[in-house]
């Protein structure tokens, strides 16, 4: 059994200080899977990778309960965080982009609004009410592109954690993307 799966047993089973273990762990894959979100997504944000994995570290703390039956399966939950974290930034961003309640109006000149980031904030609203939208329908292929686009999880490793066929996972993925492709158009 490895060092990972014996610690998820261990959080399976309530022993304190498990999960920090795990998440000293698998730190160094999280970065990882924080710098591919932050690449993407960095000017929207304003998160390093840094500050990423710590916001994920602090909303898994807060949940209750979470048990998780190997690394994959983790590790796709982590994605699923991060991206909320980035959705959630956009959110806050773009409320106080219309005025919250610390707002000052000022006047501004239609030639100096940062259109492109405005545009990018959109997008990245629209990924993700495509990929709500998509679970709605079908959880599963909305499963498997957290996995590989969010956790950059291969086909294998999305059938071993879901356990399903490789080919099923290659499938479910073009499926889910012409989807994403149509409602994004």
């Amino acid at each position: 059994m490895s060092q990972v799966t014996t610690l998820l047993s261990a959080i399976a089973e309530g022993r304190a200080g498990a999960f920090d273990e795990l998440f000293g762990v698998l730190y160094a894959e999280l970065r990882d899977l924080a710098h591919s979100r932050v690449r993407r997504s960095a000017d929207l944000t304003l998160l390093d990778t840094t500050s990423l994995v710590h916001e994920a570290y602090l909303r898994f703390e807060r949940s209750d309960g979470l048990t998780f039956r190997d690394r994959s399966q983790f590790m796709a939950y982590a994605a699923k965080v991060m991206r909320s974290i980035v959705v959630d930034a956009v959110r806050r961003r773009d409320a106080a982009r219309r005025g919250g309640s610390d707002t000052v109006r000022i006047e501004y000149d239609d030639q100096q609004l940062p259109l492109g980031q405005v545009a990018h904030d959109r997008e990245v609203l629209r990924v993700h009410e495509s990929l709500e939208e998509l679970g709605v329908i079908d959880a599963r292929l909305a499963q498997v592109v957290e996995m590989r686009y969010f956790a950059g999880m291969t086909d294998a490793e999305v059938a071993a954690s879901l356990g399903l066929a490789v080919r099923t996972v290659a499938r479910d993925w073009e499926k889910a993307r012409i989807f994403l492709h149509a409602t994004l158009r």
